[in-house]
This record gives structure tokens, sequence and C-alpha cells, in this order.
């Protein structure tokens, strides 16, 4: 293996070796495509018809499931408890390895139990292995309970692949530190995990154009960001989309809405509530100008 002399070679040779390994993730993503575009669909589909996304990891796989579930909330305004992520041992083993957790069947099944798990429900198990017990149980009660499951692996034809309706199979190869999963296994996991739930927000009319227009703006950057999209999305001035975001009481897809349509708040508001949250729709039932 061309690592096999990791402990002897210089730090420009140990990132370099590492560099060219992790070229090979993004073509290891691209085979599985088809099968994240999916995953994606039945996401947006818990989400419209009122059922979750949850993740369902252990260690490195658990805490990539609770990074993008996080991010979710200010970036699509979606409620808190509508991308979730369930970890092997809690929440303290995010930020302190708690391996030993990862073998503990009974605990996916009571996790999902306690989360209310239902039939509306998507459910991603996320192992790079494919075969950690915890995982594998989740997946097998989410199955029973009558949910859509999708298994994200870096190997094929495993348990957890065996187990779901549908199998995410990114195989990265060898890590460079052998058996680091956090490193390879770690970045196509983050990719597809980024992918499902961009798209699926992206179906879901959480974006106009390339842009958030649902954000949350919970700090200075992110009021300045709403600005920024209001003025880009409807193109108007500073000004305008300021009076915009007042009347629309801060939301920016409402602003912009208004904007291109010609509308009051309330009545963008309705439309948008007829058309899913997409602008694009809401819009061209008034015969507004989107691009």
């Amino acid at each position: 293996m061309a690592t096999a002399g990791l402990d002897q070679m210089s730090a420009r040779e140990i990132v370099a070796i590492m560099n060219a390994e992790d070229k090979k993730v993004p073509e290891a993503v691209q085979e599985a495509l088809p099968q994240v575009a999916a995953a994606a669909e039945l996401g947006a589909k818990a989400i419209l018809s009122g059922g979750r996304i949850i993740y369902v990891g252990a260690g490195t796989s658990g805490r990539l499931g609770v990074l993008d579930a996080v991010e979710c909330v200010p970036t699509f305004g979606v409620p808190e408890d509508q991308v979730i992520a369930l970890m092997a041992g809690g929440p303290g083993a995010f930020l302190r390895a708690a391996e030993g957790v990862e073998d503990d069947e009974a605990a996916g099944r009571a996790d999902l139990e306690k989360a209310g798990v239902s039939p509306a429900d998507l459910v991603i198990g996320v192992a790079a292995s494919g075969r950690t017990p915890y995982v594998c149980a989740a997946l097998e009660h989410a199955k029973a309970v009558g949910c859509h499951t999708v298994a994200v692996t870096c190997n094929r034809r495993t348990p957890m692949g065996r187990t779901a309706e549908l199998a995410i199979e990114a195989v990265v190869g060898p890590e460079v530190l052998t058996g680091s999963t956090r490193l390879k296994a770690g970045t196509a996991q983050k990719m597809i995990l980024n992918m499902i739930s961009t798209t699926a927000m992206v179906l879901c009319g959480k974006v106009y154009e390339n842009l958030m227009v649902d954000v949350v703006q919970t700090n200075e950057k992110l009021h300045a960001r709403a600005r920024s999209i209001v003025m880009q999305a409807a193109g108007v001035s500073g000004e305008r989309a300021d009076a915009a975001l007042r009347e629309a009481k801060g939301s920016a897809k409402t602003a912009v809405t208004m904007l291109l349509a010609g509308l009051s708040a309330e009545r963008a508001e309705e439309l948008l509530r007829k058309n899913q949250g997409h602008v694009r729709y809401a819009v061209a039932q008034t015969g507004g100008a989107v691009s």
C-alpha cells in the first residue's frame, strides 16, 4: 500500500499523499449520485408531508449527522425538530469519544422510539463500515414502523445496505491511516449528507435561484445576508430591500416575493402558502417577472 511507510515520511510527503487520496472521494461519491438524488427526494417528501429527516450514526458518522442537522435550522429556516440526528451514546458522545456504545442494538431502537419515529419520517443510517449494530438496529426498527430508510456507507453489500430501502455506497478505498474512517470515509459521508439535505430543501421551496431565502437572522452577519439576498433576488437597492424586510417582518422570502410580484406582505405570504413555499411558483401566478 502506498502509505505503508507513513511513519518514515516527511510532513510534506504525508500531506501530499493525503491530498492524493482525498481526490478519490468525489469520484466515489459521483458513482452514487443516482441513489443520493433518490434519498433527497425521499427527504423532501418527508418534510412536505409533515415528517422529519432523522440521521442515525455513531462516532464520526454520528457527528457528521449532527453537524448537517443543526445547520439546517439557520440555513433553511426549518424547525429544530424537523431535521434531527441521533448519535450512539447521546449528545455527550459528540464531544467525547464513546466508541463502545455503537454496539448497543437496544439503544438504537430505543433512541428512535424516544424520538417518536413515525411512518412519515425518513431515517438515514450513517456508518462507514455499514455494519454498526446501533445503526443496523435503528434501521430495522424504522423499517418495521413503516418509514422510508436510507443507508449511507463506504462499503458494498453491507448489513445496513441490505436492511435499508435505499443504499448509498461510496467506496473510497483504504484510508491513509488504516481504519481511520474520519478521513476519506468521513469526507464522503459529509458530502453525501450535505447533498441530501440541501437538495431536499431546494425541492421544498427553501431556495430561490441559488439563494437561501428562508435564512434565519440570528446575528448581524445573517441580517446583512438577508438584506443582500433581497437586493440580489429582486434587483433592488438596499433601501428598498430594508423597507420590504420591515413590512415582511424580517422574512427574506416574503420580501422577495413582494418585490418581484408587486404585492403586499399579506398577499405574498398567502401565495407562498399555496405554492408550498416556492417563490418562483408564487410569483408566476401573478404574472410577475422571475429570472
